[in-house]
């Protein structure tokens, strides 16, 4: 008895309706760019990244705010929170967190694009999910160039400096001093010590997106002035990781 109660469980289970992304209500805004639907699954919005609420330490995640993390959250809760969307997805389904990967719509609005475009997040292009990646390219550039959302008390700051906001969404600029290519990834060093100044890393799974747009990212940026807009990390020295060609810009200028 208790096997056919076990088996038409299962066979009930296996015979529910899939979710319907395609009209689907948002349960709760985790932050800026995270979503939570009404059937339990979280949503990282494809393409962007906003400033983080809370940052690991020592294997916890604590409430840190990080600046315009919580203006990020806010404008992503007067888009979605409550309302029906349709999530559209790319190439990859899932990240390793097992949070859906998509682009957001609502009321026919790309709530990705509004993100970017009112300056709450910034370029984060991961291959092979890039559907909409030039879109985004010009829709940062047009926030920063009006100082729209962070890009209003962001400033750029040299690769100097970045040691000071680890953690943190900056756009680092500086010149590229020499570059590395190790077993898993190539390194763009902006200082003489490798061990302490900073440094661009990119890493194999993402080198054919270079390759994809005729760059060789270890020749080509050697010797020039670029400006990279990302999360500064900690790990021999600061450090930004980029994903795609989208996210480094070779300036003219001085550095």
């Amino acid at each position: 008895m208790i096997k056919k109660i076990l088996f038409l469980i299962v066979f009930f289970l296996s015979c529910s309706p899939a979710s319907n992304y395609s009209n689907i209500k948002v349960l709760d805004v985790i932050d800026g760019d995270t979503i939570k639907l009404s059937n339990g699954e979280l949503v990282r919005y494809i393409g962007i990244d906003t400033p983080e609420i809370r940052i690991k330490q020592g294997g916890e995640f604590v409430y840190s705010p990080q600046p315009f993390s919580l203006e990020a959250k806010d404008f992503n809760v007067k888009l979605v929170q409550g309302k029906y969307v349709r999530v559209e997805f790319d190439v990859e389904k899932k990240d390793i967190y097992g949070r859906l990967l998509g682009y957001c719509f609502v009321d026919g609005v790309l709530v990705n694009s509004e993100l970017i475009k009112n300056g709450y997040a910034v370029l984060l292009t991961m291959s092979p999910n890039v559907k909409y990646a030039e879109e985004f390219v010009k829709l940062q550039k047009e926030a920063r160039i009006r100082k729209r959302g962070l890009w209003a008390d962001y400033e750029v700051i040299s690769h100097l400096k970045s040691s000071e906001s680890i953690n943190q969404i900056k756009r680092v600029r500086g010149k590229v001093l020499n570059t590395y290519r190790s077993k898993k990834c190539i390194f763009l060093n902006f200082g003489k010590n490798w061990k302490t100044d900073f440094t661009v890393v990119i890493f194999n799974n993402v080198i054919d997106s270079f390759y994809e747009k005729d760059i060789d990212p270890l020749n080509y940026y050697t010797g020039k002035i670029v400006e990279i807009s990302g999360r500064i990390k900690e790990y021999n020295g600061p450090e930004i990781i980029v994903n795609s060609p989208y996210e480094i810009e070779v300036i003219d200028g001085d550095e």
